[in-house]
């Protein structure tokens, strides 16, 4: 490769592509070129492109430099495919496209669409995509085509390869070709004959080759993901249809897929699953054998070890303490089109299984939530083990399969060779109806010792795997750097230069992710691995795995949760290896704001983490550590004349108010956002509220009724409706409305100077948050303990963790839900509604009850798909406002015309909801009112 000018090829770059696209920054780079795997390189450019031109346009750049490239889509793969030393163009939002042809059933994908979003979409027809990783709720669809992904249910069958209809794709001299259009074949022929004849030219020779064509066909019976797909060569005879299946699983090398076309498979809406215990390994096994031949939709095994890396998940049915050493599970699942053909295949896939060779019998659940639970606690095997290794060690899966009738004596050979090189806490578990198993261990990569140890083991396992079963090497997770050394070694020469005259054809200048799939390099599995150093206990058990990324509200703008824990942990490495490196100065000042200031702390990444890592708790903690003594004693200062600031934060809403009732809103918009970003004062819009009444008169209650104390946040005490909205004050609203439901109103004395203590919890004084919680206990709690009704769902899930028995704290929703709503009658309204479940109401599992409290006040209820933080995050909506657009970017949009009013549970989520939407939202207690008038 020539020496790079990456200098120029930045300035080259930012002539199409916006400069705030680019990254060449310590951080960012390093943030963005980490994936989940085990390796480590760090991108001299990290680009974000939005459309195929850009794409177009960086490869011929890049060529022109001989600058290699590599493809980032979700960052979820696990064989080291998606790093890169060069240049990395990460796919963004504009690659997110979707379409369904209902009549072919084929969904048209852009890349960079998560796949749980692409099913999400396809369920009104009773479709999905055939692969299904169990990371699909966050890998996308360009990763999942480039890797051949498949998962737990597709089995061979439905993988990428044998589902795909047609793709786009964008090849390494500049040429696209759109296999769905006929024109753009037509022009692909003629300008790329000799391309598609030397494709004919290496299917002619594997044909000729009948030994060779035997092999091919007899290895991709079973899941093979090692090297390319060169099955297409023997499956097809039309260089067109080759080419486009040799794409499925080249990991990025052979081209850029800009779309690619599935054809789906039936969603069954009829499940069941069992969950089988058996007394050892071979036991299970010996039962995969004899499921293979039933109607089977899938069977995950799972061995002792992995059963005790998810004892404590939600979902786990048995007492994994009470088991023997060598017990396993099997999870089983039967799908139909209807309940009567679902029972017969329950019946036959009952007779296949001797239910006295199980410990606790073969039964079916066909409540979908426990199902669910079964599901969710084996997706969680790989994280759980990762997340229970030693400090400073990464977590390795291999991903190997067997031939199924030698299942049972496979695992127990691996098991034996884990423990012969001293992995004794490796689990295994996996897609056993394909033979395909998956074996997670912690390894460290800080000594020479240690480097020789998993070198020695991979040996092993490959011997093992090909040697002596001919298995696969790698069945579904890629090749990546982690097997190229092993490809020939499963393969043969023969079938390798095969691979190797493929590459060549459609890539001459090996400009596309170079050193993947194939590599001369016998030793560069045991290269450039990822240092994982100890932070802290908060984040230290992270695999990285990115699981965390799509409920993030500032992913795309600055950092993810995952980017977040890696920035901090190169920067600790440096802060040991290198003080005095420059890198370090410019991370840890970056940090600042892109780790720290745009984080919104919502926590929302522990609710899909699986193993709860909470990362806005970690940065609430930095800030915490951040604070000196002057900081701490101004916070504390606030927090004992609380009612002062609250009366302040009125009277500055109301000279707010008045400047705009003056200049406008546009002007005061305009000008609040200049001095937002110079001064960094807050920022006015539309739906900034008006000052609060101090003190609004309550509706009567009932003087009989059972008393509950409605408590206001000080957001709610400080901030009205806006200019705009005429509502009436909520604690009006809460009186009348309880009042029908037969509850009286208790309105203690002094609340105004009381507050949960959220806002400095926030912020970093802990000290002072837990200050004002304890004092608020304290004067509301009795010995007789009367119910306090939060109306912020945030405020109510901070005061329980400080409730004693003297205090009875309870969300507004779930009061509502629980309490209130059982006594009215509601009338729903005819127009649909927008509703939105705050960070503290998703964590807290409440985000179902508001859906079900709201569809019963309306006859359509909308909850926007993809908007999870508001990014509001207390008073970030005023102050580093690009977070809360950002986070709402989609709202207005997934909103139909017809639809007017949106409710929360929080008064600053509603602002920034408000202001985003063009909807007014308030809280869901108006709605409640409006509906049992």
């Amino acid at each position: 490769m020539p020496q790079v000018d990456y200098a120029a090829l930045t300035q080259s770059f930012a002539s199409f592509v916006p400069s705030e696209r680019i990254y060449t920054d310590p951080l960012r780079t390093l943030a963005y070129g980490t994936d989940a795997s085990f390796y480590r390189l760090t991108p001299k450019i990290v680009v974000v492109a939005e459309s195929e031109a850009e794409v177009l346009g960086l490869v011929a750049l890049c060529r022109g430099q001989g600058a290699p490239v590599t493809f980032r889509a979700a960052g979820t793969s696990l064989s080291g495919q998606a790093v890169t030393d060069s240049v990395l163009i990460v796919l963004g939002e504009g690659f997110g496209g979707f379409a369904y042809d209902d009549e072919a059933q084929v969904a048209r994908l852009g890349p960079a669409i998560v796949g749980g979003e692409a099913n999400r979409r396809l369920l009104p027809f009773k479709r999905k995509i055939g692969p299904d990783p169990a990371s699909i709720a966050t890998a996308k669809i360009g990763g999942i085509a480039a890797n051949n992904a498949s998962g737990m249910c597709c089995g061979v069958g439905q993988n990428s390869y044998h589902t795909l209809a047609s793709m786009r794709l964008v090849l390494a001299d500049g040429a696209v070709l759109d296999t769905a259009d006929p024109k753009s074949v037509a022009r692909f022929r003629d300008s790329h004959k000799a391309l598609l004849d030397g494709l004919a030219a290496v299917s002619a020779d594997i044909r000729a080759d009948q030994k060779l064509s035997a092999r091919i066909a007899e290895k991709y019976r079973r899941k093979n993901t090692t090297g390319y797909a060169i099955n297409a060569l023997i499956d097809f005879s039309d260089p067109l249809d080759i080419l486009t299946h040799l794409m499925i699983g080249s990991e990025g090398t052979l081209g850029f897929l800009s779309r690619v076309d599935y054809r789906t498979v039936p969603e069954y809406a009829d499940k069941a699953s069992a969950f089988v215990l058996f007394a050892d390994l071979e036991k299970a096994c010996r039962a995969v054998t004899a499921l293979k031949s039933t109607p089977v939709e899938a069977v995950e095994l799972l061995d002792r070890a992995s059963l005790e890396s998810v004892k404590t998940k939600k979902g786990m049915p048995v007492d994994v303490d009470t088991l023997g050493p060598d017990a396993s599970a099997l999870l089983i699942e039967a799908r139909a089109p209807d309940a009567e053909d679902l029972g017969r295949r329950i019946a036959v896939i009952l007779e296949a299984i001797d239910a006295a060779s199980t410990l606790n019998g073969v039964a079916f659940s066909h409540d979908p939530q426990e199902t669910a639970r079964y599901w969710d606690m084996r997706k969680g095997t790989f994280p759980a083990v990762g997340g229970k290794r030693p400090a400073g060690t990464t977590v390795i899966i291999e991903d190997v399969a067997f031939p199924v009738e030698r299942l049972a004596e496979a695992t127990m050979d691996l098991r034996a060779l884990m423990n012969a090189h001293g992995y004794t806490e490796a689990i295994i578990f996996g897609h056993a109806l394909e033979g395909n198993l998956h074996f997670v261990f912690a390894q460290g990569f800080e000594s020479p010792d240690e480097i020789k140890r998993y070198a020695g083991f991979m040996e092993a396992v490959a011997e093992l795997v090909v040697g002596k079963y001919d298995g696969s090497l790698k069945a579904e997770h890629g090749t990546g750097r982690n097997m190229a050394p092993f490809v020939e070694r499963e393969w043969g020469k023969a079938a390798t230069d095969v691979m190797r005259r493929v590459k060549k054809l459609l890539d001459p200048q090996n400009l596309f992710n170079p050193g993947v799939v194939l590599n001369d390099d016998a030793e560069v599995h045991l290269k450039n691995l990822k240092p994982m150093p100890a932070v802290t206990p908060l984040i230290d058990a992270c695999i990285e795995c990115g699981f965390c990324e799509p409920q993030c509200p500032s992913k795309g703008l600055t950092l993810s949760p995952r980017q977040r824990i890696a920035s901090s942990r190169e920067i600790r490495r440096l802060r040991c290896d290198a003080p005095g490196a420059p890198e370090l100065a410019a991370m840890e000042k970056d940090y600042l704001y892109f780790g720290d200031t745009t984080c919104a702390a919502c926590s929302l990444c522990s609710t899909v983490c699986p193993l709860e890592i909470d990362v806005g708790r970690y940065t609430r903690s930095l800030r915490a550590q951040r604070r000196g003594s002057v900081a701490k004693l101004a916070a504390y200062t606030v927090a004992r004349n609380f009612g002062a600031v609250t009366k302040a934060g009125r009277a500055g809403l109301a000279l707010g108010v008045a400047a705009e009732g003056v200049v406008g809103t546009t002007v005061m918009a305009t000008v609040s956002s200049v001095a937002n970003k110079v001064l960094g004062t807050p920022r006015w819009s539309r739906a900034m509220p008006r000052p609060a009444l101090a003190t609004p008169a309550p509706a009567p209650t009932p003087a009989d009724g059972a008393p509950v104390i409605f408590f206001e946040s000080c957001s709610s005490r400080m901030m009205g409706p806006a200019s705009e909205d005429n509502s009436e004050p909520l604690a009006v609203v809460a009186a009348r409305v309880f009042g029908r439901a037969g509850f009286r109103l208790v309105t203690p004395e002094g609340i105004e100077d009381l507050c949960c203590g959220q806002l400095f919890d926030t912020k970093g004084f802990p000290d002072a948050a837990d200050l004002k919680a304890r004092e608020l206990v304290e004067r509301l709690g009795s010995a007789d303990p009367i119910p306090v009704i939060f109306d912020a769902s945030p405020c109510a899930s901070r005061i329980k963790a400080f409730s004693g028995p003297r205090f009875q704290a309870m969300d507004l929703l779930q009061f509502l839900r629980e309490k209130v709503a059982p006594r009215l009658t509601l009338s729903k309204a005819k127009d649909p509604i927008a509703v939105h479940a705050t960070c503290t109401l998703r964590k807290a599992g409440l985000a179902p009850a508001l859906m079900e409290l709201a569809g019963m006040c309306a006859e359509a209820v909308i909850a926007p798909p993809g908007v999870t933080c508001c990014g509001f995050a207390g008073d970030k909506g005023f102050y580093t406002p690009e977070l809360n657009d950002h986070a709402l970017r989609h709202l207005s949009e997934a909103l139909p015309d017809d639809c007017a009013e949106g409710y929360s549970t929080n008064r600053t989520c509603e602002i920034g909801l408000s202001s985003h939407s063009g909807r007014r939202y308030r809280s869901i207690l108006h709605l409640v009112d409006e509906a049992s008038r």
